[in-house]
């Protein structure tokens, strides 16, 4: 069993719904059905593509899954929920990013763990801190060193009913 985070985000057909029925997903491949989730949060989208903005949130939870299997759970619960790729950072109306499995490295064609572009992005360091404010990276860095005000501001914590 392995302890993994997961970040999501959506920015088209209600959201912060897509997230809620994401979690209810990602409970059912949580090795006990436990997962513990951040605020949700909105945040600007990345990249030149005209967009809305996006909700954001991190979920952690015990799996029994290998990292690969794993992935392609996500990508089927992200189908399940009309993901379509069609546009690099493009519109979308789940995404769901493996950030860690357990204290592991994986550099795999299919699946990099770390995160490649964790540590840059504010929608994933603020609610991975809320959930897991001790936390050391698998390459020695501690989470709460690569958090500032300025990161902290990017980003807009939505209420408790979204």
């Amino acid at each position: 069993m392995t302890y993994v985070y997961v970040a999501l985000g959506a920015n088209l057909e209600s959201p912060a719904a897509q997230l809620d029925d994401a979690i209810k997903a990602l409970k059912l491949i949580a090795s006990d059905g436990i997962i513990n989730v951040s605020p949700y949060y909105r945040s600007a989208p990345m990249g030149e593509v005209e967009q809305p903005d996006y909700v954001n949130a991190v979920a952690s939870f015990h799996c029994d899954l290998a990292p690969i299997p794993l992935l392609d759970a996500l990508q089927g619960i992200e189908h399940q929920q009309g993901r379509v790729r069609n546009i690099r950072w493009g519109a979308r109306t789940l995404d769901l990013d493996l950030l860690l499995y357990g204290n592991q490295t994986i550099n795999q064609p299919r699946l990099t763990v770390p995160h490649y572009g964790m540590k840059q992005r504010s929608f994933v360091l603020i609610p991975l801190a809320d959930i897991a404010p001790a936390l050391i990276l698998p390459c020695g860095t501690p989470l709460a060193s690569l958090i500032n005000n300025e990161l902290a501001m990017q980003l807009q914590q939505l209420g408790p009913d979204h």
